[in-house]
């Protein structure tokens, strides 16, 4: 499908008003084009009547005056005045419902990409990089409407105009055309050759524009990491080569068009010059008056400058075929997750089934025949190393990724036969990466249900273990947190985020990771807590810490993504195998902890 097709499909539901639009648009063309024919006849009849009269669609203003009388330059001044002011206002009026008409179908299409974006799954939008997908977005868009809200018209106008202008020298002088039909062929391969240059020169600032936006955004995101190592003068280093490449891009952009507006200015001035010539000829071969003359000229100026600004906006047609062939790719992207066509609904009671279950992702196997239980209620701990397979466990139940072979079911049913947003409203996930939003804790807190009550917000907080150093801060719960507002240590944002998923009080609570950066007396409290205020809630705990997952009725070990171990926590440690030897080891840490703890009291009561 061609970028003209895709973009059309958003388009034509806005095509009436743009019909409309360019039918006023016209009229206003078309009393522009007509104006020198009155300006010719105040030179041929008022300024320098000589006896020779011409054939024009204005003659009959002959019938309100003599030439050279006062009530014949009254009579066309008015309808000049008159049409120009017609002229202004069709046209103020077509260029405002354009834009308009234009705002809308940008507006259209940002949803779209926005709806697409969140759509896609987790693995497709991380393959693109941050600067292309943000200049996608944004700027891709923007340029893209313009094709339609802008630079289609002004091709529309041009040829209008070449059209209308052509005619109108055909019946006041053929002789006239000759020189616009010489020059025609010699400025159409002049275009040819500039939307070729227009198209490479646009791709690479594009290109090097989205390499703009990544090393900015990188080092908006990484700006404690680089100051921590002192590397400023290499970032700088790094973004000075990527500032320059964009320089050279736009650079080569101004050679580009420099060049060829010369080649176009010089045409169009030889036309002029060459108009002027021949008029001036017709006019002592007595073929027509001064003031048709003067019309002529400017009607062959016209039209060199009409196809000038074909030219232009073909030019900027290549840069929004360049965006909209992006905004396309990104919208035909296809996701790994699909929807089904005919959903079934979840019970009120999930009951889990993993069978046999592996996932692939990028040819990579991250688990491997993997089979679990969970009825609702059960407190499942998963444990094992970096890269074992715990969190792609607890992500395939909410389908960010896809099994390849086996199956996911709730109570019976495979959750690929669910929508998406029924499944995922199913649990309450708290992702390891805490992300906050620039927005105040309250906010934050209450993101599933932003206009729930204040003190259901504090009682998760309280829950989470959140709600003592929340009232610590100078404003509370109305705090700015996130990139724009107050830095929170690891902890705090952490249990901000377990509040946050206490609050959509959903069925299964998944904790992924998400008390890692809590000390062992924050995180046993927590734990206690959820298990008190949530005893009917099936609780998914992947961790590091034994101390995290002891409590729970079931514990899986995984490694390199199947379960090697699993029992309960006493059958776990009597097996003697990795999940003991993790046990004893952090019981040994705790063990020594403690007695650094207690000889560090002793002696400073011993100084004391």
């Amino acid at each position: 499908m061609s970028v003209f097709r895709f973009g059309w499909r958003y388009w034509k539901k806005h095509v009436p008003c743009a019909v409309f639009c360019q039918l006023i648009g016209f009229i206003g063309l078309t009393i522009d084009i007509i104006l020198p024919l009155i300006g010719a006849m105040f030179v041929d009849y008022i300024l320098n009547f000589q006896g020779i009269t011409n054939d024009g669609i204005f003659d009959f203003l002959l019938k309100f005056g003599q030439p050279e009388s006062w009530e014949l330059f009254i009579v066309l001044a008015c309808v000049f005045g008159g049409l120009v002011v017609f002229r202004e206002g069709v046209i103020y009026l077509r260029n405002v419902l354009f834009q308009y008409n234009g705002l809308a179908y940008e507006n259209e299409l940002r949803d779209i990409s926005y709806k697409k974006l969140v759509e896609l799954d987790s693995s497709t939008v991380a393959s693109y990089n941050t600067g292309d997908l943000l200049a996608t977005l944004s700027s891709d868009i923007i340029i893209f409407k313009e094709m339609y809200s802008r630079v289609l018209l002004l091709i529309g106008d041009g040829v209008f105009v070449l059209i209308v202008t052509c005619v109108i020298l055909a019946m006041n002088s053929a002789y006239m055309l000759i020189l616009p039909a010489v020059m025609a062929p010699v400025l159409l391969f002049a275009l040819m050759k500039y939307m070729n240059a227009a198209r490479r020169v646009s791709t690479q600032i594009r290109k090097r524009n989205a390499e703009m936006n990544l090393t900015v955004q990188e080092n908006i995101d990484a700006v404690r990491l680089v100051r921590s190592f002192a590397n400023e003068d290499l970032e700088e280093n790094k973004f000075d080569r990527v500032n320059e490449d964009f320089r050279k891009a736009y650079c080569e952009q101004v050679d580009v068009s420099a060049k060829y507006g010369m080649i176009f200015n010089t045409i169009r001035q030889f036309a002029y010059i060459t108009t002027i010539v021949i008029g001036t000829l017709m006019v002592f071969w007595g073929k027509f008056g001064i003031g048709i003359m003067t019309a002529s000229v400017t009607y062959v100026l016209r039209i060199m400058d009409y196809l000038t600004q074909i030219s232009n906006a073909s030019y900027q047609l290549q840069y929004s075929l360049v965006s909209g062939g992006r905004i396309k790719e990104f919208l035909e992207r296809k996701t790994k997750i699909p929807e089904p066509d005919k959903p079934d609904k979840i019970g009120e009671v999930p009951n889990i089934e993993v069978k046999n279950v592996s996932v692939m992702e990028d040819g990579k196997l991250l688990l491997k025949n993997v089979s679990l239980s969970i009825p609702f209620g059960k407190k499942v701990g998963i444990m094992g190393g970096t890269g074992s397979g715990k969190s792609v466990l607890l992500k395939s139940l909410v389908r960010i990724y896809d099994v390849m072979s086996g199956d996911i079911e709730i109570n019976g049913e495979d959750i690929r036969n669910f929508e998406l947003d029924d499944l995922r409203n199913e649990f309450a996930y708290v992702f390891q990466d805490v992300f906050l939003f620039s927005n105040t804790i309250d906010a934050n807190i209450a993101f599933y249900a932003p206009n729930i009550d204040k003190e259901t917000v504090m009682r998760v907080a309280e829950q989470a273990q959140a709600g003592r150093f929340i009232r610590s801060l100078p404003q509370g719960f109305e705090t700015i947190v996130g990139e724009k507002g107050l830095g929170l240590s690891g902890g705090q944002k952490q249990r901000i985020s377990i509040a946050r998923a206490l609050l959509k009080n959903a069925p299964i609570l998944v904790l992924d990771d998400a008390s890692s950066a809590l000390d062992a007396t924050t995180e046993r409290k927590l734990m206690r807590t959820i298990k008190e205020n949530y005893p009917d809630r099936t609780i998914l705990i992947a961790a590091h810490r034994v101390s995290s997952v002891a409590d729970c009725d079931e514990i899986l070990y995984m490694q390199d993504g199947e379960i090697i171990e699993r029992g309960t926590f006493d059958e776990m440690v009597k097996k003697n195998g990795r999940f003991a030897e993790i046990y004893k080891m952090q019981s040994m840490e705790e063990d020594n902890s403690d007695a650094d703890i207690s000889e560090a009291v002793l002696n400073a009561v011993g100084e004391g």
